[in-house]
């Protein structure tokens, strides 16, 4: 069993982007695979904003992204880009912190304009991070995700599918990858 961990870059306590990673979540489960989140949020501002690589909750969720075999990236797109949050983790943790690790970034944006900040913002920072096998993103324009009164959220069915897919592909990926480790190749 392959254990996967999703960055979530959101600064908000709830957004479309937690709909969208709802869905992902569910996926996962359905594969039984472990699955674990840290929520740049939740990190201490100060530790983030003072780079305190000691930190106790910045080395417990550097751990679990050490751990893991899958790393779903997932954040909002603001001016072009991905939160300052977001990097700010991602700068503690260590330089070849993604080494080995299969990657899926996932971004929820606002307007089409937006799709390449997956290419031209999130990957660069992936690849000199070392991860070598970043799948193909998966962005969601904000209007294809509809809070309901219910506070449940639909996701158009396109988007859905393409999300889908991803995470079948992550899954597949890492099944493949820990089969590999433990036998010892």
């Amino acid at each position: 069993m392959a254990k996967i961990v999703i960055l979530l870059g959101s600064p908000t306590p709830k957004s479309r982007l937690h709909a969208v990673l709802d869905r992902v979540s569910g996926r996962i489960a359905e594969s039984g695979h472990e699955l674990s989140v840290v929520n740049v949020r939740d990190l201490p501002a100060e530790d983030l904003l003072h780079a305190r690589f000691d930190s106790e909750a910045i080395v417990a969720a550097g751990k679990q992204v050490a751990e893991a075999d899958a790393v779903i990236v997932a954040s909002p797109v603001y001016k072009a880009s991905f939160p300052g949050i977001l990097k700010a983790f991602l700068d503690l943790l260590p330089q070849k912190g993604l080494e080995d690790k299969i990657v899926l970034p996932i971004v929820v944006g606002g307007t089409i304009a937006h799709l390449l900040s997956i290419d031209f913002a999130m990957k660069p920072i992936l690849s000199v991070m070392g991860a070598r096998n970043i799948l193909t993103g998966v962005f969601v324009l904000d209007t294809q995700v509809v809070w309901k009164d219910n506070g449940q959220a639909d996701i158009a069915e396109e988007a859905a599918a393409r999300l889908d897919a991803a995470v079948h592909l992550l899954v597949q990926e890492a099944d493949w990858q820990t089969s590999k480790k433990s036998a010892g190749q």
